[in-house]
Parts: C-alpha cells; sequence; structure tokens
C-alpha cells in the first residue's frame, strides 16, 4: 500500500547529499521509526531531498509536525486514531502509517472500527472499504512482525526497514 522506496544514492549524486546540521539524518529517520516502526519512503524522500535542497525549511517542518503531532491534550493513541480517520476521510495512504501508530500506541481493533465506523458516516463505503482494506493491512503487518518476517516492509507495502 506504500509506495516504493526513492533510490537515495540517485538523490546524493544529482541533487546532493542530506545537509541539515541541526540534527542528522539518523535523528530525524528515529523519530518516524519509533511511532511507525520504520521510516515511510516518502517521509524518507523527504528527509533526503529537502534535507540537501532545503535544510532549513526540513527543520520547520520536522518542528511544526512534532509540536502538532505530539499535542498536549491528547495522548498519543488518542492522536494517532484521530489522524487515522481524518486521513482515512480524505482516503489517503497516510492513513495505513497513522494505523500502524495508533494501534503501537495502544488502539485496540475496536476502536480502528470505531473510527471507521465513524468515517463512513460522513465519507461513505469508499471509507468503510478502504478502511477495512487498511486494517487487514495492519493485522497482516503485526502477523509478519510477531513471526519476524520482514517480507518487503510493512503489510507488504514497500518498505524496507519495519
Amino acid at each position: 500500500m506504500l509506495p516504493s522506496r526513492v533510490n537515495i544514492d540517485a538523490v546524493r549524486s544529482v541533487i546532493g547529499a542530506y545537509s541539515d546540521t541541526r540534527a542528522p539524518f539518523e535523528e530525524r529517520a528515529r523519530i518516524y521509526e519509533e511511532l511507525i516502526g520504520f521510516l515511510p519512503p516518502r517521509v524518507e524522500a523527504r528527509l533526503s531531498v529537502t534535507g540537501a535542497l532545503d535544510p532549513h525549511i526540513l527543520d520547520l517542518q520536522e518542528k511544526i509536525r512534532a509540536h502538532a503531532m505530539y499535542p498536549k491534550s491528547f495522548d498519543v493513541k488518542t492522536a494517532q486514531l484521530m489522524l487515522f480517520g481524518m486521513l482515512l476521510m480524505d482516503l489517503s495512504d497516510a492513513a495505513l502509517l497513522h494505523g500502524i501508530a495508533a494501534r503501537r500506541a495502544g488502539a485496540t481493533w475496536a476502536e480502528m472500527q470505531d473510527v471507521v465506523n465513524l468515517c463512513f458516516l460522513f465519507r461513505g463505503l469508499s471509507a468503510a472499504n478502504r478502511g477495512a482494506e487498511i486494517l487487514a493491512h495492519i493485522a497482516r503487518h503485526e502477523r509478519q512482525q510477531a513471526g519476524g518476517n520482514k517480507e518487503n516492509g510493512a503489510a507488504g507495502d514497500g518498505a524496507a526497514k519495519p
């Protein structure tokens, strides 16, 4: 369900190397690995490309993301459930990532389904169908992780490092 990874060697040789002096690439990636369990391909592309071309905006993006992603009013599970639902309403690929993050933060399958049901009320069967598909992919991802199966990433999604 996730896009394939970009060729980081090509980015480095054609665009340039990551040059953000405020935080090394590994530190930026670790935040996502802790939340989701792996570095999502599009995030890896943004860190690599923007980190080479405009490290200042990358730093600003990451500061704003960190501030908004961890609001004082909500625990991580609640914030991730909300993001899962918001992204599911748009039928966004990123709903999978925030669904995985919600589960890692303690969300139950019933809570995940409740979010899908709320989306169904205002988005219709497309959200219900996509939501069920995402939950099935998350279940497969969790089974693979529990069994130590690293078959090409999260839920067969092309991620290289879950």
